[in-house]
């Protein structure tokens, strides 16, 4: 069995404990406005034209995103890193896109990955089916899923979905005993007002128990604003500014009143 990935980060240490390896697999069902990593989000291999500028001139040409991985492959990686992933309890983080949408190859990796002695991390948006995560959680020994908005309308506006599937897997990895960190993208003007943060908050302290390790502040960035430049893809939040350091500061401060560890980044 073979899954489609567009890009794998070595020395990856924002993605769960340690030195880890991400996988980066192809496909994703939302299409969030802010999404640093658009050329993930359909789930064919595709040719994506990049467009090159050097002062008045331009330079085109086509870029092939995604390539065909087996388990073989993904295990070859793992064991070149594996001195680093051992040394610092790291392991290995399949991210996307969203890794369910490939959720057969998703599984045999993880149970490979698992039976080779490997921490397993899974980073979602959580929308799938909550069949699919019953039957990753054994293999499963974190998992990275953002809250976005616990607007229905105001979600699905932003990111082409609905939130009442991801609250509800949400509600199911917290009590199944594996480790789960939140992470809140905060988006300005989508869902940084005060009301909306208070009600994430509170709605944390209901659902929280002892696997929720931790709270993960991520601020809007440009970063994959190259990209669409890249690309040629619209990008909806070219006029949208950063959050400063100030108020990451001041949201991290109101966080951890929570009683949950709480950091800025990933």
């Amino acid at each position: 069995m073979k899954g489609l990935i567009f890009s794998v980060k070595r020395y990856a240490i924002h993605d769960g404990p340690g030195i880890r390896v991400t996988f980066f697999m192809k496909g994703c069902p939302l299409s969030c406005w802010w999404c640093h990593n658009p050329e993930g989000i359909s789930p064919e291999p595709s040719t994506v034209e990049q467009i090159d500028r050097i002062g008045e001139r331009e330079f085109r040409k086509n870029e092939m995103v995604g390539k065909l991985f087996d388990t073989d492959n993904i295990l070859a990686i793992l064991e070149k890193e594996r001195v680093f992933i051992n040394q610092s309890k790291g392991g290995v983080t399949f991210s996307g896109g969203e890794p369910l949408m490939q959720f057969d190859f998703l599984l045999e990796a993880l149970k490979a990955c698992k039976k080779n002695g490997y921490h397993t991390t899974v980073d979602t948006s959580g929308f799938s089916t909550p069949e699919r995560f019953k039957k990753i959680i054994p293999f499963t020994d974190l998992f990275l899923l953002d809250i976005k908005h616990l607007d229905n309308l105001k979600h699905k506006e932003f990111t082409g979905v609905p939130n009442d599937v991801i609250l509800s897997n949400y509600r199911l990895i917290v009590g199944s005993g594996s480790d789960i960190m939140v992470r809140i993208p905060v988006i300005p003007g989508f869902n940084d007002a005060a009301d909306h943060l208070a009600r994430l908050k509170q709605y944390i302290l209901n659902e929280k128990n002892e696997n929720l390790k931790m709270i993960s502040l991520l601020p809007y960035h440009k970063i994959g604003s190259s990209k669409y430049k890249r690309f040629n893809i619209p990008n909806k939040m070219k006029n949208v500014e950063q959050p400063t350091s100030q108020r990451m500061k001041e949201l991290k401060e109101y966080f951890s009143g929570s009683g949950v560890r709480v950091k800025i980044g990933g």
